[in-house]
């Protein structure tokens, strides 16, 4: 029997002899690897943070207690410790379990998490209401390196430091967020890793301040001036003990016994307290040690050597970056920017040949919108590359700074639509509602790589803001045997098939792959459908809307989007205000829900978006059934 399976339920760690940890870690890291190597997930981080788990399991009493992680990329070892053993088989799969923390799934994770920066805030909201309550759980919110760098974070540390009740916070330093951490933060937590001086001259100055007889207070306020100008003399500011956060650190990431008794001495502490932890991204595997990039968020592999059993094609990431390089040599305007995330979103490569004009801001969207609006003033052209969940987080600074203001930034808007497999966090199916809406913004959902860089073009020749949407996908999907026209310029939607007459079905990006599978079943079934690529999202073509539904017995609209404030409901609104003749109006969007992980063909089909239910739903309404 091996030591795992003596987990099955929250706390059975603490029937593990403490000879037996180091084992019991080996094990958690070897049931992790086999699983994931045939789902994909989030494996360095998880890999990195076994033992800091074990650790906080064994000091924390779940799910009394309370235990927040930052992100929550790095939570499979506690979902495994939380009686998930069996469950963390379908990680990440249709009806499964999700790959991160969900408070649905279990009593143990006390708040849901998928975007980076908020487990302070989130810690301080559950000691205000312990406060109100008068009970006396322990509250600890374990945050990354590269999550601290997020203005959230900040936020939430000036709050803390007022705090007059026991709150931990555990900073999980492994230099990283997804790729290597850059900025102020980043420099300041490598000299605190590097510097341990201060905290041997904190330890024994405590000591001798205790040895000091009554009457000895002099000698002791002398003691406490000289540790005040000593700490600020070695340590440049030292930032949390000047918000009034004590700091204990930094502590060795796999030494159990050394981070037990952090927590028990933090948990002493009548205010905010910030342990220090020294992690590795990978840790345990020799390929994520190696490439922790690679293996932040993976496909399935091959254990033994690392590599992706996962037939890799061309992703409209890649068009991305390949084309932005091609216009950033033509054009030494244009600057590229990013919030952490240089290999998801394509920019590796233009940041190894302009390094002059390439910026990762750190985990700070907000930031990078209102400085990219600040480069696009100075007279640049700026491109920001961000996921669409992420962009989210910058909604009032695309509004204030960029869109109000009428300036040329670029938004490069990936994972638009249904991502798959990471989740409610991660689904871009609100992009049309927090983009589409916004005036002075020209939104372009292109649906292949030839529209990609045709986007793209068209997005730098304009002098005001726009952006371009794409998936997470490849671009194998050919549209041949369709006239395809340029129509950029003009703002022109594309009309794929004309149709007989009876019904037309209007779709942007990649619901258009969708819509033409839909109007090809219908056609072998002697329905002839127009089929129409909306193309541009901000402002929708009408002319082409009216002339295409006239006289329909079905107008249909479907996109990778909730329904509120999407095109389909854009769509029913010119028709109205047109006072447009046709039949039945259909809406088949996404419903307004979030939308759980599965792969991209399970997800369309359990909400009626897939090809064969969208013909079949055109096919009864058409007969009137």
């Amino acid at each position: 029997m091996s030591l795992l399976d003596l987990i099955n339920k929250p706390n059975d760690i603490k029937n593990i002899p403490a000879s037996d940890l180091r084992q019991l870690a080996l094990e958690i890291r070897q049931y992790m690897l086999r699983n994931v190597s045939r789902v994909g997930g989030h494996m360095a981080s998880s890999l990195g943070v076994v033992e800091l788990t074990m650790a906080l399991h064994l000091f924390l009493d779940l799910p009394k207690d309370k235990l927040i992680f930052d992100v929550g990329h790095q939570s499979y070892a506690h979902k495994i410790l939380t009686g998930r053993k069996e469950e963390f088989k379908t990680l990440r799969q249709f009806g499964g379990i999700s790959g991160f923390p969900k408070m649905t799934e279990s009593d143990c994770d006390a708040f849901d998490t998928g975007h980076s920066s908020t487990s302070i805030s989130a810690g301080l909201g559950y000691v205000k209401a312990r406060e109100l309550r008068g009970t006396d759980e322990k509250i600890v919110a374990v945050i990354g390196d590269g999550a601290l760098s997020g203005g959230m974070a900040f936020e939430a540390l000036n709050n803390a430091g007022r705090l007059r009740s026991n709150f931990i916070i555990v900073l999980n330093d492994n230099k990283m967020s997804i790729s290597e951490n850059v900025g102020s933060m980043a420099n300041y937590l490598g000299n605190l890793r590097t510097n341990p001086t201060y905290n041997r001259l904190k330890q024994n100055v405590a000591t001798a301040l205790n040895a000091i007889p009554e009457g000895g207070e002099h000698v002791a306020n002398a003691i406490k001036r000289t540790k005040a100008s000593l700490k600020q003399l070695l340590i440049d500011g030292m930032f949390f003990e000047d918000m009034n956060i004590t700091y204990i650190g930094p502590i060795d990431g796999y030494n159990i016994d050394q981070m037990r008794y952090a927590f028990e001495l933090a948990s002493r502490k009548e205010n905010a307290t910030l342990v220090h932890v020294i992690t590795k991204k990978g840790k345990g595997y020799r390929a994520a040690e190696l490439n922790p990039v690679k293996f932040h968020g993976i496909g399935p592999f091959d254990c033994k050597t690392g590599e992706s059993t996962k037939k890799k094609g061309e992703t409209f990431t890649d068009v991305f970056s390949k084309h932005i390089i091609e216009l950033a040599k033509k054009d030494d305007r244009i600057c590229a920017i990013t919030a952490a995330m240089a290999p998801g979103t394509g920019l590796n490569e233009f940041s190894a040949q302009f390094p002059e004009r390439f910026t990762d801001v750190g985990i700070a969207e907000e930031h990078a919108v209102t400085f990219a609006a600040g480069l696009a003033a100075g007279g640049f052209k700026p491109v920001f590359a961000v996921y669409s969940t992420f962009l989210q987080r910058a909604y009032d600074q695309v509004i204030h700074d960029v869109c109000l203001e009428g300036l040329p930034v670029v938004f490069a808007v990936d994972r638009t639509g249904i991502v798959g497999h990471d989740g409610e966090t991660h689904q871009g199916i609100y992009t049309h509602s927090f983009l589409g809406h916004i005036p002075g913004l020209t939104v372009i959902e292109p649906i292949d790589a030839k529209d990609v860089k045709r986007a793209l073009d068209y997005a730098f020749s304009l002098n005001r803001p726009c952006a371009v949407c794409y998936p997470r996908r490849q671009t194998d999907v050919c549209f041949n045997g369709y006239e395809r026209t340029d129509g950029y310029e003009s703002m022109k939607a594309e009309v794929l098939e004309k149709g007989s007459g009876d019904a037309v079905l209007f779709a942007a990006g990649p619901a258009v792959w969708s819509a033409r599978e839909a109007a090809a079943m219908l056609k072998e079934q002697g329905i002839d459908i127009g089929l129409v690529n909306l193309r541009f999202i901000n402002p929708i073509d009408k002319e082409t809307v009216i002339a295409m539904s006239e006289g329909k017995k079905v107008v249909a609209v479907t996109e990778e989007n909730v329904k509120s404030g999407g095109i389909g409901e854009k769509i029913a609104e010119i028709l109205i205000e047109n006072k447009v003749g046709f039949g039945t109006f259909l809406n088949l969007s996404l419903p307004d829900a979030p939308l759980k992980q599965g792969s991209i063909s399970e997800l369309k089909a359990a909400t009626h978006t897939d090809g064969a239910s969208m013909a079949g739903i055109i096919k009864k309404t058409l007969k009137g059934e």
